[in-house]
């Protein structure tokens, strides 16, 4: 009978860790540069909110031409994902993009899908910031 090596357990989970938190900063960096751009080309001037976590829930409202007070509904669960959709909906318009690309992350309900539909609205959300339609 093998025994269970926990050594080589806590190597491997400890790889997996670290390998999750570099993936969860770069795509958080990723994301808050993006949403500067996008603020700013939307003539926000403090746009380096969406450096600050919580506040950068704030910034949303702000964008959509709401009041930054409505940002606090972004902390009720549940609730929070339809004014999320409906506020990115507004400000991908505003950049003169299909709202409906919003709606993208919806599909991670799909199985075996999540990872494909992260990527895609990264993609989507770097398109919105750095690509200008005429």
């Amino acid at each position: 009978m093998a025994s269970i090596n926990f050594m080589n357990f806590e190597a491997l989970f400890g790889a997996m860790l670290a390998v999750g938190i570099i993936i969860s900063l770069g795509i958080y960096v990723y994301c808050a540069f993006a949403w500067m751009t996008i603020a700013k080309k939307l003539g926000y001037k403090k746009a380096w909110l969406a450096w600050i976590p919580i506040a950068n829930l704030f910034l949303y409202p702000i964008l959509a031409d709401k009041d930054w007070v409505w940002g606090f509904i972004l902390l009720v669960p549940i609730v929070n994902v339809v004014f999320f959709f409906m506020w990115t909906w507004q400000i991908f318009e505003k950049r003169k993009y299909p709202g409906w690309l919003s709606l993208i992350p919806l599909l991670s309900v799909i199985p075996f899908l999540n990872i494909v539909v992260v990527l895609a609205y990264l993609v989507v959300l770097g398109v919105v910031a750095w690509n200008d339609k005429a």
